[in-house]
């Protein structure tokens, strides 16, 4: 595992696991996790060995939000950071250039704001039991502006949504599962391990496959049901052409696991 004092970096098999390492601070969000997080997207998207991701914090919470007097001067110049060539947004602010493999969220204790855009900008969340969720810009001032004003809604509901946004409340672990923003509740021990399990199970999986279903959904939520029913068989042709298909098929006739090379 590497560090940088605000960032950890580990791989573990398939999986890349990346930790905001300011336990101290409640893991706040400051810019330079900010970038270290686009470079650890970046280095996720483009290396063939790694095949999904999981993000967490490291101690008892997931990350307290953003480090608002670093931020404040940021966003007043009402434009985003420019990153670094090699980078990814981790936010999914460019849909065009989002991160193409899978990334699922482990969060605990305070998990405010940036964290619950960072999750919703992910494809699969966890949830300990001492999880403690809020949207609260708009007690500080100004408004959600990585994301949750577009996906919150399209996860919750309007008024789910609205709740959460527009009144800047807090709300618990068993109503983020209710609604839907988290997949899976646990002990909060069991956090890391229960979001680990799922990435490695998703990390087992033909590469190809997976990556090319999740750029099917994602078209289909952005420009439409029609326009991804269009293209979809295109998608299909290049998997079916792969080597993990040949693997796969013979897996399949010589009752066996298929041992997936990403080609």
């Amino acid at each position: 595992m590497t560090t940088n004092g605000k960032l950890s970096i580990e791989r573990r098999g398939h999986v890349l696991l990346i930790g905001f390492d300011r336990a101290d601070k409640r893991n706040a969000f400051d810019v330079d996790m900010y970038l270290a997080l686009a470079a650890a997207y970046g280095e996720l998207d483009r290396d063939p060995d790694l095949r999904c991701g999981l993000l967490f914090g490291h101690g008892e919470h997931f990350t307290a939000g953003l480090d608002l007097p670093q931020w404040a001067p940021v966003l007043a110049r009402g434009e985003w950071i420019a990153l670094p060539e090699g980078c990814i947004e981790p936010f999914g602010l460019d849909e065009g250039k989002r991160l193409r493999k899978p990334m699922v969220v482990a969060a605990r204790g305070v998990s405010f704001t940036v964290a619950v855009e960072l999750m919703l900008a992910a494809d699969i969340r966890v949830a300990g039991a001492d999880a403690r969720f809020g949207q609260l810009e708009v007690q500080r001032g100004f408004f959600p502006c990585g994301g949750a004003t577009v996906r919150l809604a399209q996860e919750v509901g309007w008024g789910n949504a609205m709740r959460i946004i527009l009144s800047g409340e807090e709300f618990s672990a068993e109503e983020a599962y209710r609604l839907g923003l988290v997949q899976a509740l646990v002990p909060p021990d069991q956090t890391f391990s229960a979001a680990l399990a799922i990435a490695e199970r998703i990390a087992a999986q033909a590469p190809l496959g997976v990556q090319a279903a999740l750029a099917s959904a994602r078209h289909a939520r952005v420009a439409g049901d029609v326009a991804e029913l269009a293209v979809m068989f295109g998608r299909l042709g290049p998997v079916l052409a792969s080597e993990d298909m040949a693997e796969a098929l013979s897996a399949f006739n010589e009752r066996r696991n298929a041992v997936f090379k990403g080609r």
